[in-house]
């Protein structure tokens, strides 16, 4: 992640409050620079995408989506694995660390995307979080925290403290791989 370089906000949006959509998600696919997939591979992730959300996210009790590593892991490899730009997200949780939502808040270019506390702090607010995840993937395909990876963590973390937050992850999604700064103890 690079927070100085320039940046595309995605919409922020509220929770949701349907059942996720193929629509949705094959609009997201298809978009410019979205993805490196071809139609049949965008309707097999599309497929997948849809049957995640709704009957393994949706429909899980209190505290499953975070009981298991595997399962969060298959999740954001699904959502961000394949993206050719950076785009950083957070997952939103209750103070029980229940699945509340998850967002998309900033996109960038193939090496970097700029990511500001202050739309967080917002997003955050909107969810009514105690604590989030945050993600971002690196198109590049390597899935090492950067020095600006680690910068920003610790300036969301700081910055989340502040208003009672906590900041339980930073996952870099890199392809088929998933590697959490906490595992690292860098959060």
């Amino acid at each position: 992640m690079n927070d100085v370089s320039n940046h595309v906000s995605i919409p922020t949006t509220h929770p949701r409050t349907k059942p996720a959509s193929a629509r949705t998600y094959r609009a997201a696919l298809q978009d410019t620079g979205a993805s490196r997939l071809t139609e049949e591979e965008i309707a097999t992730v599309t497929k997948a995408l849809v049957i995640l959300e709704n009957k393994v996210v949706r429909k899980l009790g209190p505290g499953d989506l975070l009981g298991s590593p595997a399962r969060v892991k298959q999740w954001l490899t699904l959502h961000y694995g394949m993206l050719d730009r950076e785009v950083f997200g957070l997952l939103f949780l209750d103070k029980r660390h229940r699945y509340l939502g998850h967002q998309q808040l900033f996109t960038g270019t193939i090496d970097g995307s700029s990511v500001h506390p202050r739309e967080v702090a917002r997003s955050v607010f909107e969810y009514n979080a105690a604590a989030v995840i945050a993600l971002h993937c690196h198109p590049s395909g390597v899935g090492e925290p950067s020095q600006a990876d680690e910068l920003i963590t610790q300036r969301l973390k700081s910055m989340l403290e502040l208003i009672d937050v906590r900041l339980l992850d930073h996952f870099l999604v890199a392809g088929n791989q998933v590697v959490s700064m906490a595992e690292r103890g860098l959060v």
